[in-house]
């Protein structure tokens, strides 16, 4: 049985915050999981947990070998969590309020080069509609820059091939248009043409979402990230690719050949311009090994 508390959070999230329903799977997990915690500490309820439990509930995750990130979000989580409660005067005090965030480990974004991306588009079986949508998916999703979970939200009427665009449906319900490069316009026109119906009408499945799986259902993220990393597996033996690099490689690509930062933050769908300025971190480390290598003084 649900938390109430969880429940009213997660009906706070889904109406007033308007959370993607990605989001609030993520919030859920990392309360629930705070919940087991409680339980095996002994711990009654969510009101009297205090500071010396959070602080012991953050070493217990660290004991995990979770990155900072993780930490991070699943406090942040918890703290917002615990503010909405007392919001509603469920508790009367916050024990996540005076935990400190761990700093974030400073990565920068792994993009792949283009002979890279080259092998990965020309590993792509066409004959067969699942090859047909995989390689859709994959042209899309470099040509776009979108996360994998915009991609999977994509309903046939947010196409529009006369204007070249697409209707994404981003992060904290922010709609966007993307520009639809010409490979993945061809891609995706051929998937739906020859592949889509047959795959959406073999189980004769009714809804009007682009990409489908085998079953005919709505490709889901984790079937997507699934499609790709056997895609990049079978092109690369460099097993440190993954998917998520489609995204930094069309922002990196994007910096490196002279578009603006302000428009690289408006295809990437970021609310704030901090958070494309990491890639002109990986462009200037670009330029250095470019300069480095080609200039007979450097």
């Amino acid at each position: 049985m649900e938390n109430p508390s969880l429940l009213s959070f997660i009906e706070y999230l889904q109406i007033e915050k308007n959370c993607s329903r990605y989001t609030i799977e993520h919030y859920t997990q990392d309360i629930n999981e705070f919940l087991l915690f409680m339980s095996e500490q002994g711990i009654k309820n969510l009101q009297v947990v205090e500071y010396f439990d959070a602080r012991l509930f953050l070493t217990k995750l660290y004991e995990k070998n979770l990155s900072k990130r993780s930490v991070a979000r699943k406090t942040s989580c918890l703290r917002s969590f615990y503010k909405f409660m007392m919001r509603e005067e469920i508790v009367a005090e916050n024990p996540f309020a005076l935990v400190s965030l761990p700093k974030k480990d400073q990565m920068l974004p792994r993009f792949m080069y283009e002979e890279e991306l080259n092998k990965l588009f020309s590993s792509l079986d066409k004959d067969t509609p699942l090859g047909l949508r995989d390689s859709a998916i994959l042209e899309l999703l470099y040509a776009t820059g979108i996360r994998v979970s915009e991609c999977c939200e994509i309903k046939m009427q947010d196409i529009d091939f006369s204007m070249g665009t697409i209707l994404i449906h981003g992060k904290g319900k922010k709609d966007r248009y993307a520009p639809l490069g010409g490979f993945a316009k061809d891609a995706v026109q051929s998937y739906i043409k020859e592949a889509r119906e047959v795959l959406h009408k073999a189980r004769n499945k009714t809804h009007s979402y682009l990409f489908v799986n085998f079953r005919g259902d709505p490709l889901t993220p984790r079937g997507v990230r699934y499609i790709l990393s056997g895609l990049i597996k079978r092109a690369t033996t460099d097993g440190s690719l993954h998917p998520h690099m489609l995204r930094h490689s069309f922002a990196t690509h994007l910096l490196n050949n002279g578009a603006d930062i302000r428009t690289v933050q408006e295809l990437l769908g970021h609310s704030k311009i901090s958070s494309t300025q990491i890639y002109t971190h990986v462009t200037k480390d670009q330029l250095r090994k470019v300069y480095n290598a080609s200039h007979p003084r450097a």
